[in-house]
């Protein structure tokens, strides 16, 4: 009876070891994880933005050491621009995206900054606790869109993209590219006297068409201003279902890595 009983419990001390190395497994810095992909909409003329300028800046590397890939985008919107100072980065096109949010989000009207994680979640886009839970929680999820970019000669892209086919009538194919390390002295306004730095602002939105059969493959040219910094460049194709629908999946690659 007692080799019994001892049996038993060098059968639990196994299996208690067993479970632990499968949940560290499961827990371990190297599990992929699902890009995330952070909009925030801003600008240079609203007081209150200029922290979340700041935080929509820092995720990328603060989250990257918890194998968290977020994918940042910066919406200058074009609404403060009559209030004393004139937005160079502002775009009535990002107004009109955040306006559609807006609408499919349930939200009483467009404010800044306002954060949107993946298409389905909205908040102050200040709130650097509530971004890391959402972006935490987004990031958990499967990724139901592979999105793969590639270079195709001189200044051209290649983009595969491979999803659900049930999914192909609504996906849309974004692209958008952005600049980093960029900042203005501001003159007037609610920030005036003010230098203001921002990070992965939007230069450029363009919808590529929709998945057919679950599929895309698509060679797209780049036109880049020459003001703009190529070392601080990046091209982000991502998976959307709809113009402010959720985020299925996307990619993010440095420009001066692929145009070389």
């Amino acid at each position: 009876m007692r080799m019994v009983k001892v049996s038993a419990l060098v059968i639990l001390a196994i299996a208690g070891i067993y479970i632990s190395v499968v949940l560290a497994k499961t827990t371990e810095p190297g599990v992929p994880r699902r890009a995330v992909v952070v909009e925030l909409f801003t600008s240079e003329g609203c007081s209150s933005c200029p922290p979340a300028d700041e935080l929509l800046g820092r995720l990328r590397q603060d989250l990257s050491a918890k194998n968290i890939q977020v994918i940042p985008l910066g919406f200058h919107v074009d609404y403060w621009n009559s209030l004393g100072w004139k937005d160079r980065f502002s775009s009535a096109e990002f107004t009109q995206r955040q306006e559609q949010y807006t609408h499919a989000l349930k939200v009483d009207g467009p404010y800044t900054p306002e954060m949107v994680v993946n298409g389905e979640v909205e908040f102050v886009g200040n709130d650097a606790g509530q971004a890391q839970r959402t972006i935490r929680q987004q990031a958990s999820e499967l990724e139901t869109a592979q999105v793969k970019i590639a270079p195709a000669g001189a200044d051209q892209l290649t983009i595969q993209v491979k999803g659900p086919a049930e999914s192909s009538g609504n996906a849309l194919v974004m692209l958008a590219i952005t600049e980093d390390n960029l900042s203005t002295q501001v003159g007037s306004g609610e920030n005036g006297g003010r230098k203001l730095h921002h990070a992965a602002v939007v230069r450029e939105l363009q919808e590529l068409g929709m998945l057919h059969n679950g599929i895309m493959e698509t060679t797209v040219p780049l036109k880049l201003e020459k003001d703009w910094k190529h070392n601080d460049l990046r091209a982000v194709v991502f998976v959307q279902q709809g113009p402010s629908g959720k985020i299925e999946g996307a990619a993010s690659v440095a420009l001066a890595d692929q145009l070389r």
